[in-house]
């Protein structure tokens, strides 16, 4: 039996996102007096993927040793108290407590002594609080946050005691500038952890008191210089406290009885498990409670199993007896479960809208590293001809977190969009296979942009005879100036940043996403985020197990995108740092081939797929926009500035713009996509969309379900079973100059026939089609170059 594990290690169990599962608090470290990982290893089940990389745990070591580093100690210490407005100190200081209680409390009373006498203000590093509540159990952990602030408390204008200001250090990536607000919930909350317990401390000195606010020091930027975020706590300490309750509470239940060699398995069996494939991942006992689930006798445990939320598996329940599904059921949920059941993906019948393959497009793909937020072991990129696409360049990088690195994918990049934009091919897409591969790129690029507008205001400096000098007032290095091709493509990604925000925009094209508009495979949900799991089902020639495919594909050593898995990212790392170059270059080559293999798989299915009459549409949507775009890189004109960089009142200018693009791209999916369509129809929200069945054919007869729809009001046919009528030969389909303009589809006007009035919602009603009458949606005012929106007749 180990110690009473409360804190240090296990403190982000204080608030954990899988508390709502029975399982899990009762499998608390605190409680059985293990941890999760040696549980399932204990039970049979060990968790394999637990763990990070190697690398990646390196570089979240430096990150915290530059927390306590003196070169920051003074910025961070004088941030934190500037931003809560207290005084500012006469001095700091920086005392390490040695990772013990004892220790803790020596360094504490002293900084509270020089706070009041003197007024300093002083960091205390490696602390050790006791968890709340467990002061004296001699063999509990204890809390171990990063660091602390203790400075001088002021009443009436006179020093009353001291503040302790509990904090702690966090390596968390940012994407396109920012940090995931998940990361920064989880990070407050230990922090509160951190705070609860140093204000249930008798250790803590008469005349201090912990601040309501704590600090979370994170990376500033891609160089991990850190910078302090301030938040407070009195929301964050309640959820804490309550979770140590609950945990005290459990454990005086159980006792000193806590189960131990052979008892563990029936006692984590007898727990209630809430699982779900998404969330459960980052927990130990996932494996086990997945095959707890895969062994079930329940025909319906498959439905938990593949991540069918609880409120709609009654809908689905039919389909595992071999009946059919309810109809509030949306057809993806439907089509998943028909494919898990059948072995077979279920294609949604949609006809391809995305610019996958034609000139004009990129391909790139990416090999990130886990050393470096923003590092690349190599890259992979081919330009698509009127031809045909070209010939891959590729490149191996020796140095992965260099920012000469940063430059040279961004000038390989560059390079290709300006041979595209030559060739006068249409649009620029840049096609990746994941999202993290955009953002990675997006982040580098702009990255790379702060750098350059840095060297030009230094510039200007030295042009008008000042010293160029940082923000902090030191000397200034001028870093070299970026090159064209690297300026292009920095001032590309740029505006991908911008264009994000927009839903018809797409300057870069998601593979994975464009090929799970076509298919719904088998299996959970979340294993469909891989591109080869996706391209799995697409190209299965008999039924498949999705057991055997997911087992399969997350037990590949290689991944379709940006990202390695464990396995690869410790082996090129070792390889680096022995530095080996022929395994170095041939381990990065290896999963550079993964990846274009995938690529190219990926649009040979696409390939196969019809082509929509509204992907010209899209493309014009595309072209008019970066016609701006283009007019902002020839003049050099904001072209290195990121939308949220903007002037407020020329981003607010956007919120009616952004709106209607909206509008049309949802528009735009209901008149190509039958599944979209059908379930938007049977969304209680939707007003403009409704499902009608025919009844009659003369004089056509609808039952309409829709209160909405009454006698007189005017419809379009846009799906008769499950094809789009926009899709017809005989529909017309022009492109004109600010405008789209669909003809020869039916429109009418509903007339009500007898019955009693409103009956459950339904009209009984019958159209007048007039089936030549065209139907146009105009650009509206000032969306040139960033969307066009449909409206109604």
């Amino acid at each position: 039996m180990g110690g009473l594990q409360s804190g240090g290690g296990t403190s982000a169990v204080a608030a954990s996102a899988h508390a709502g599962c029975e399982r899990f608090r009762l499998t608390d470290p605190f409680i059985i007096r293990r941890t999760r990982k040696v549980l399932a290893a204990g039970i049979g089940h060990p968790d394999i993927g637990a763990g990070i990389p190697e690398a990646r745990w390196t570089r979240a070591m430096t990150f915290e040793s530059l927390v306590h580093s003196e070169r920051f100690v003074s910025e961070l210490l004088t941030t934190t108290v500037g931003r809560l407005g207290l005084a500012r100190p006469e001095a700091v200081r920086r005392r390490d407590c040695r990772g013990t209680v004892a220790g803790t409390a020596a360094e504490l009373a002293l900084a509270h002594r020089e706070a009041e006498s003197s007024g300093a203000a002083t960091m205390l590093t490696a602390l050790a609080v006791p968890y709340v509540d467990l002061e004296d159990v001699p063999d509990a952990t204890t809390v171990q946050p990063d660091f602390a602030i203790v400075c001088p408390r002021e009443e009436d204008g006179r020093t009353a005691g001291s503040w302790l200001i509990m904090g702690d250090a966090k390596d968390y990536e940012r994407i396109r500038s920012r940090i995931d607000d998940g990361r920064m919930l989880k990070g407050f909350l230990q922090v509160a952890l951190g705070a609860e317990s140093a204000a249930a401390w008798s250790g803590l000195p008469a005349g201090a008191r912990v601040h309501r606010c704590g600090a979370l020091a994170v990376p500033r930027n891609a160089f991990l210089q850190p910078e302090v975020v301030v938040e407070s706590l009195d929301d964050h300490r309640v959820e804490v406290r309550t979770r140590a309750d609950e945990r005290l509470k459990a454990r005086a239940e159980l006792g000193d009885e806590a189960p131990a060699g052979d008892a563990l398995g029936p006692y984590v069996a007898g727990l209630t498990a809430t699982f779900d494939p998404r969330g459960c991942a980052t927990c130990n006992l996932f494996s086990y409670c997945r095959a707890e689930l895969r062994a079930s006798g329940d025909p319906l445990a498959v439905l938990t199993e593949i991540g069918i939320d609880r409120l709609r598996r009654p809908a689905v329940a039919g389909l595992v007896s071999g009946g059919s599904a309810g109809g509030s059921a949306p057809r993806s949920v439907a089509d998943q479960v028909r494919a898990t059941l059948t072995g077979l993906p279920s294609w949604t019948g949609r006809l391809r809208t995305d610019p996958c393959g034609l000139p004009g497009t990129i391909d790139l793909v990416l090999v990130k590293s886990d050393a470096s937020a923003l590092g690349a072991h190599g890259v992979a990129v081919r330009r698509m001809r009127a031809d045909g696409p070209g010939a891959w360049t590729r490149r191996v990088f020796s140095d992965p977190q260099s920012p000469f690195t940063r430059r040279a994918v961004m000038r390989i990049l560059g390079a290709a969009i300006r041979e595209s934009r030559e060739a006068g091919a249409g649009p620029v897409h840049l096609v990746v296979p994941d999202r993290s591969t955009a953002d990675l790129l997006a982040t580098a690029a702009d990255s790379l942009a702060g750098v350059e507008l840095s060297r030009l205001r230094w510039q200007h400096d030295l042009d008008m005879g000042r010293p160029p000098l940082t923000f902090d007032g030191e000397p200034a290095t001028l870093p070299e100036p970026l090159h064209d091709d690297e300026r292009l493509a920095v001032a590309f990604l740029l505006e991908e940043d911008r264009a994000r925000a927009m839903s018809l925009r797409t300057p870069i094209v998601d593979l994975r996403t464009v090929l799970a508009t076509h298919l719904t495979p088998g299996g959970p949900a979340v294993d469909a985020e891989r591109l080869d799991y996706l391209l799995t089902w697409a190209q299965a020639t008999g039924p498949l197990d999705h057991r055997e495919v997911s087992d399969a594909i997350a037990g590949r050593p290689e991944t379709p995108g940006a990202r390695l898995s464990n396995v690869a990212s410790d082996a090129i790392d070792r390889a680096r740092r022995a530095e080996d170059t022929a395994a170095y270059e041939a381990l990065v080559g290896a999963a550079l081939d993964y990846r274009v293999e995938v690529l190219e798989r990926a649009h040979r299915v696409l390939g196969g797929l019809g082509v929509s009459r509204l992907r010209e549409a899209h493309r014009v949507l595309e072209a008019d926009a970066q016609e701006v775009w283009g007019r902002r890189v020839a003049l050099r004109a904001s072209d290195l500035v990121r939308f949220s960089r903007m002037h407020p009142r020329w981003r607010n200018a956007h919120v009616d713009l952004l709106d209607a693009d909206r509008t049309c791209f949802e528009q735009l999916t209901c008149l190509a996509d039958t599944a979209a369509a059908r379930d938007r129809a049977a969304d209680a929200g939707v007003r403009e969309l409704a499902l009608a069945t025919v009844t009659g054919l003369d004089p056509i007869r609808l039952d309409v379900r829709s209160r909405r729809l009454v006698d007189g009001s005017q419809v379009v046919a846009l799906h008769v079973g499950d094809r789009a009528v926009v899709e017809r030969p005989d529909t017309t389909f022009k492109i004109q100059k600010g405008s789209f303009k669909l003809g020869r589809m039916p429109i009418g006007t509903l007339r009500r026939l007898g019955g009693p009035r409103g009956c459950a919602g339904i009209r009984r009603s019958f159209p007048t089609w007039r089936s030549a009458t065209s139907w146009s949606w105009p650009t509206p005012p000032g969306s040139r170059g960033s969307s066009r929106v449909m409206r109604s007749p």
